[in-house]
């Protein structure tokens, strides 16, 4: 299965935005891990910024990251939004609720909680009645992600976004569930390439396979820490203009094989 990479947004401590992050991504500047602020989403209305949690930050932060770069109708493009669990800080909010005695869950965190609100806030503020997906493969999401955006993208002829992220479980939860490191991702997927593709992706079945390592030390330690992470070293080949091959191992879903190529 063949797709075209034509832009990317991407987000971590020290790595805030893909056109930021390209001299990291090549070797060519030290890594620091500054802290990234708050994000204000801006295609968000008001009302809906005000509700939305770090987690949608997170991959509305990505999304208009990778927008930025390339401006396309939205509303043609279909979506699939990953993450390894869900929204963790809601998560430990509604769990402290139900131990109090009233066990009131307020709406707006029940509203939180559902695995698609980030999907569901991307089609508020975009409008977009694509097809879109949500889904979740602990540390596999990255992988089971990248799959199913391309899936989508050849059999519906459309591009496609997939946003990958996780952002780090407050405690007791970090302690079951340890993400040490805020996350996210986006590539803009086509099924054709233009003048803009950055890179080639030919993706194929493993039967078993070992992840690829990241090429920089700093970065690697960075891939351990956040499932959505598991994309460094395909970020490194595209932001080199490397061609070459990279696996994505997977313990409950099929592992990939990547054939990277650029495009220009």
């Amino acid at each position: 299965m063949k797709v075209f990479v034509d832009a990317i947004g991407l987000a971590a401590p020290g790595l805030n935005g893909w056109q930021e992050s390209l001299p990291v991504l090549r070797g060519e500047q030290t890594y620091a891990a500054n802290e990234l602020e708050r994000y204000k989403p801006e295609q968000l209305p008001a009302n809906e910024r005000r509700r939305a949690t770090d987690l949608v930050r997170m991959a509305f932060r990505v999304c208009e990251d990778l927008l930025r770069q390339k401006p396309i109708d939205i509303r043609q493009c279909a979506a699939v939004f990953a993450s390894s669990g869900g929204d963790y800080p809601i998560i430990d909010q509604i769990c402290k609720a139900l131990c109090e005695p009233e066990r009131l869950v307020s709406p707006t965190q029940f509203h939180n909680s559902v695995h698609n609100s980030a999907a569901g806030y991307w089609s508020i503020a975009t409008g977009s009645r694509a097809p879109s997906t949500s889904i979740s493969a602990f540390d596999d999401s990255f992988c089971a992600g990248l799959l199913e955006a391309a899936n989508l993208c050849v059999i519906e002829q459309l591009p496609t976004i997939l946003a990958v992220y996780d952002i780090k479980p407050p405690e007791p939860l970090q302690s079951k569930r340890p993400i040490s490191q805020d996350f996210g991702v986006a590539l803009l997927l086509s099924p054709t390439e233009s003048a803009d593709s950055l890179a080639q992706l030919t993706l194929t079945i493993a039967e078993s396979a070992e992840s690829t390592s990241a090429q920089l030390a700093s970065l690697e330690a960075m891939r351990l820490r956040n499932p959505a992470a598991r994309s460094l070293p395909l970020l490194e080949f595209i932001a080199r203009q490397q061609s070459g091959h990279m696996l994505l191992a997977a313990n409950n879903n099929p592992a990939l094989t990547i054939e990277v190529k650029p495009c220009h």
